[in-house]
């Protein structure tokens, strides 16, 4: 069995510095700066720019208001069950929130609310997959790997653009 390469870079952002994880075809994770979750990374990781740049050409786009859905080749490792949730948080519509009783149910698991809440806090692509689109029933936001304070900009950000409004210098995109 050979061993892949991961590859990663950091990239700012309006939330903080972002470290994109990438194994050369595929966007692997995303990390904010300061984690809830704290990560490690690999002792044989090799720091490439050119390897993340499709994954942060597309996340400028979404922090301009330019992009709404990503087109990314995504890898994201975990059991089953997480790998559902995480496919999910894909379908959540941009500038929308959903409960994370509701995410359960969209995977025909409607008693399983605190393990889908689970599976969502450990979402290696957050931003990419948008577990910040899913709030407590009661419409609080509720724990972020970015925090709450970033998770709140990310869903204003979103309305701002889905509304139409000028968002970073530039004209939503519609």
């Amino acid at each position: 069995m050979t061993s892949t390469t991961i590859y990663y870079d950091d990239m700012p952002s309006p939330v903080g510095r972002l470290r994109l994880v990438a194994d050369g075809e595929c966007l692997r994770q995303v990390w904010f700066e300061r984690e809830r979750h704290p990560k490690a990374m690999g002792s044989d990781w090799v720091r490439n720019s050119d390897a993340v740049a499709f994954a942060r050409e597309q996340l400028e786009e979404y922090f301009a208001g330019m992009r709404q859905a990503f087109d990314l080749p995504l890898r994201p490792l975990g059991t089953p069950f997480q790998c559902e949730v995480w496919n999910a948080l894909a379908n959540i519509s941009y500038a929308s929130t959903i409960s994370y009783g509701q995410l359960a149910q969209r995977i025909g698991q409607p008693l399983a609310v605190r393990a889908v809440g689970a599976a969502n806090g450990r979402n290696p692509l957050p931003i990419i997959l948008p577990c910040h689109r899913v709030i407590g029933a009661n419409g609080s936001l509720t724990g972020f790997g970015g925090g709450l304070p970033t998770k709140r900009w990310l869903l204003a950000m979103e309305d701002q653009v889905a509304r139409g409004d000028l968002f970073g210098g530039r004209a939503a995109a519609q």
